[in-house]
């Protein structure tokens, strides 16, 4: 029963390309985090979404706060990140000038992005876009 179970969960994992790492680029708005013991914490909304910028595996994540007239606010603090490619596993390794950590790469599609860190929590992302509350026919960038 073991066995069965321990090969069922193999192999709903996702194998993530290389290919698969320009997903990642973009804004991604958190939709939950599943905890080690499965206790999960919905997000119903985010006053900052994570903006991913990854060329040749090695970019930065910074946060960034979504306005009403679809504009981003954004300071000069970031993470550099380099994807990691290990085995059938890829890690996403985070710098600042104060520290250093990783995340593994569970899943990614255009839509969704799920990550580990340390912990072993997960966080569950979905692509989010420009939003415009204020209907004043100006293009979102």
């Amino acid at each position: 029963m073991i066995l069965v179970l321990s090969l069922l969960l193999v192999s709903c994992k996702q194998e993530i390309k290389p290919a698969d790492i320009a997903k990642l680029n973009g804004y991604w708005e958190i939709e939950k985090v599943v905890f080690d013991k499965g206790e999960e914490k919905d997000y119903k909304m985010n006053e900052s979404f994570d903006y991913f910028d990854i060329k040749n595996n090695k970019g930065i994540r910074k946060k960034v706060m979504p306005q009403l007239d679809g504009t981003f606010l954004t300071s000069d603090s970031f993470e550099s990140v380099s994807v990691r490619f290990k085995g059938d596993q890829v890690f996403l390794d985070y710098k600042t000038d104060y520290a250093k950590w990783s995340e593994e790469l569970i899943s990614i599609t255009e839509e969704k992005l799920v990550v580990k860190n340390q912990e072993k929590k997960e966080y569950h992302y979905k692509k989010a876009g420009a939003i415009n509350l204020l209907d004043d026919g100006k293009k979102t960038k």
